[in-house]
């Protein structure tokens, strides 16, 4: 009936046609004039109690800082605005008269009815859309105590999910109050089908969705961490739903599908508790057993006056005349930096050779490098 109604307004003579349908003629002109008011009442009360919503929120705000009760109003008062008008529309057609035998109240009071309900399913939607901020507001508090940082790229991701899962149930009530049950069943089982054709051709894209799960529950790293995933050495700086970003020693930018870190050895580096050094000092082999003994005890004294190495007793520094190559005595040293700082470890080695190379030359211990010696005997 109501379809009849729009298509006689549609019509050439749709507006003459409209004004004589017993719509019109069963109702005097000032029903029609209390709709308008209800209407406009609803939304003016919707303004008011929008309004009052929020500066409660911003005295709230004022005084105690972001609490959640004033997140809470902040969040609802838009919503609370929907929700007024969409009560307003559900009122006012009750001032409206119709002829029951021509089956028009029925049709009417169905589709007003409809609208209404549309509304106040967009106004509940709206709503809970709005309390992801709480959530979030306790999920950041949440994850502030806790040390680790790549927690903080979880909340994001989490209050997402949250918006795009009530989108999603959202729009499919409010089109089975427009389509119907049945429509909205066949629309999903098409959808349904084509999901499966979708999740074959992003097959990729799901896989680099559960690394990503798997990266947030083992933590291999921390946010800015030193790590060595495959080739690429350097910092992480962002963990997404699809790839994680590292910033290389180099400077490069390098982004790594989160299933092949979740399929990879991941090195973490940063969380070394110290740097080894291994190295292998070689003097000529005129040194003998003089200069041998006193370049072992030079580079025990050296080491020993170096705090960075001698700061953890579990790990001294080792140091041992080891071997006869074929073309120098070879020395073997060994020692920890501790904190495990890249660019420290760096300073100390360069401490620790320019000392023995200074007390080296004082005694007179020369270096070896690979050399050969050629006898050529003459006939």
């Amino acid at each position: 009936m109501m379809a009849s109604v729009m298509t006689i307004i549609g019509s050439s003579d749709g507006f003459l046609e409209f004004i004589k349908s017993p719509i019109i003629r069963g109702n005097e002109i000032w029903r029609f004039g209390i709709v308008l008011l209800v209407i406009l009442a609803a939304m003016v009360t919707g303004r008011i109690v929008q309004f009052a919503f929020n500066s409660y929120a911003a005295r709230l705000t004022k005084k105690r800082g972001e609490s959640p009760v004033a997140l809470l109003f902040k969040a609802l008062a838009n919503p609370a605005y929907v929700a007024t008008f969409a009560a307003g529309m559900f009122f006012c057609k009750l001032p409206l008269f119709f002829h029951d035998e021509k089956g028009i109240r029925i049709a009417v009071s169905d589709t007003w009815a409809m609208i209404a309900r549309v509304l106040g399913a967009v106004a509940v939607a709206y709503a809970l859309y709005r309390l992801v901020d709480v959530v979030e507001h306790y999920l950041n508090r949440l994850v502030g105590k806790t040390e680790t940082k790549l927690d903080d790229m979880l909340v994001p991701i989490v209050r997402k999910a949250l918006r795009v899962t009530i989108a999603i149930v959202a729009i499919l009530l409010i089109s089975e109050n427009v389509l119907g049950a049945n429509n909205v069943k066949s629309l999903l089982l098409s959808a349904g089908v084509g999901g499966i054709a979708v999740a074959l051709a992003a097959k990729d894209t799901i896989a680099n969705f559960f690394g990503s799960i798997t990266i947030f529950a083992d933590r291999p790293f921390q946010m800015g961490e030193l790590v060595k995933i495959g080739e690429h050495t350097g910092s992480i700086e962002e963990v997404g739903f699809r790839s994680t970003r590292m910033r290389t020693i180099k400077g490069h930018l390098v982004t790594i599908p989160n299933s092949l870190i979740a399929s990879s050895m991941v090195e973490n580096i940063g969380r070394r508790p110290y740097i080894r050094r291994v190295s292998n000092i070689t003097i000529t082999y005129d040194s003998g057993h003089a200069k041998t003994t006193k370049a072992l005890e030079i580079i025990k004294d050296v080491l020993a006056h170096v705090p960075e190495v001698t700061g953890d007793p579990d790990r001294p520094p080792r140091v041992y005349f080891s071997d006869f190559n074929d073309w120098a005595l070879n020395i073997y040293m060994s020692y920890w930096v501790k904190p495990p700082d890249y660019w420290l470890y760096y300073e100390v080695n360069e401490r620790v050779n320019l000392e023995i190379m200074k007390r080296f030359e004082a005694e007179k211990i020369e270096f070896a490098f690979p050399s050969q010696t050629l006898y050529v005997k003459k006939e």
